[in-house]
């Protein structure tokens, strides 16, 4: 009788068990990878697919140099100073990104597809800047000049200046998975096939990122978070600010990408990086044309067509070495 009551427990706890779970990763020096991508790191979170992380992350610059642009020292996050204090293990990058994390069950060829489920604003202002040796009119501006952009998290608008309100489209600047073992410690600035730095402000609430698996696990870190962006984001940022991210992680053994990709609730996206803005495109567009050809079982000579006559192809940004390019095709055109 115990026996067939302990089976019974055990039975109806099983859906229970194996509900998914939700984790938060904050920012602290314990916590962060400091401009690098890496397949040797430590993970400093382990979940299971299906589970749900929200991560708070931080914004890149220094308290100091925030204060000097006007931040008064009680609006600077605690979180920022502990990191920039105590974390010394830095680059080759500048983002500072919560992770890595591990994803149970993640291997090399799998897909790691990532439901953003939401992103709040975590402080009431951005920062944009602009430096010389950066920015695609760098010889123009030949100084260093930063900015504070008060953000209204009521009405959702910066208030950039006199007379200029900017909506506000919070995302991540940075979400990525380690790259293959032989790219060693990869600099957090150019993406490439483990996404990253990829500064696409489609990326939003709402959006699902697929990114390849190159590592088991998965290793996945996030930052850069940016409050809105222009395409381009010439001066080398965007309006960096601190958030907050909930995520829903799923590995995918059925799906295998072998670039980034997302979509929203009304479009398809692919992307493209090279140093070379028209090869970044020659890829972004190729992509496009695989993803059809897989997924909507088109031939390619209609996919090609398809993406001349309803796809949109624009560059993400032009400034972090690899350019991107991202090509956006409406879900509507299929019935």
């Amino acid at each position: 009788m115990k026996t067939i009551l302990a089976s019974l427990i055990l039975l109806t706890l099983a859906p229970f068990a194996a509900r998914a779970a939700t984790f938060t990763l904050n920012a602290a020096p314990d916590t962060v990878a400091w401009g690098n991508y890496d397949a040797t790191r430590a993970p400093v979170l382990r979940i299971k697919s299906g589970d749900t992380v929200v991560f708070r992350t931080l914004l890149t610059n220094s308290p100091i140099g925030l204060e000097k642009a006007g931040v008064a020292p009680g609006d600077v996050e605690q979180a920022l100073r502990d990191v920039f204090a105590k974390v010394t293990d830095k680059g080759p990058g500048g983002h500072i990104l919560n992770g890595p994390v591990y994803v149970e069950g993640a291997e090399p060829g799998d897909t790691l597809e990532i439901h953003i489920r939401k992103i709040d604003l975590a402080i009431p202002y951005a920062y944009n800047g602009f430096r010389y040796g950066a920015g695609i009119l760098t010889d123009d501006f030949p100084y260093s000049r930063i900015k504070i952009i008060p953000l209204d998290r009521k009405r959702m608008v910066a208030n950039f200046g006199p007379g200029i309100e900017i909506p506000l489209h919070p995302f991540f600047g940075s979400m990525g998975v380690a790259p293959p073992a032989d790219f060693g410690r990869y600099d957090s600035t150019p993406p490439t096939i483990n996404g990253g730095n990829m500064d696409n402000k489609e990326l939003v609430a709402g959006t699902t990122l697929y990114l390849p698996v190159w590592n088991k696990g998965a290793l996945f870190e996030i930052g850069d978070g940016h409050a809105g962006q222009g395409n381009g984001e010439v001066d080398v940022t965007a309006m960096e600010t601190s958030l907050i991210g909930t995520l829903e992680f799923v590995v995918r053994k059925d799906l295998h990408v072998a670039y980034p990709r997302a979509e929203t609730p009304t479009h398809y996206i692919a992307m493209g990086f090279d140093d070379d803005l028209s090869i970044a495109a020659h890829k972004a567009v190729r992509e496009m044309v695989d993803f059809l050809v897989s997924a909507k079982h088109m031939s390619r000579d209609d996919a090609y067509m398809l993406v001349s006559v309803a796809g949109d192809v624009d560059v993400t940004e032009v400034v972090d070495r690899n350019k991107g390019v991202h090509v956006m095709l409406p879900k509507g055109v299929f019935k």
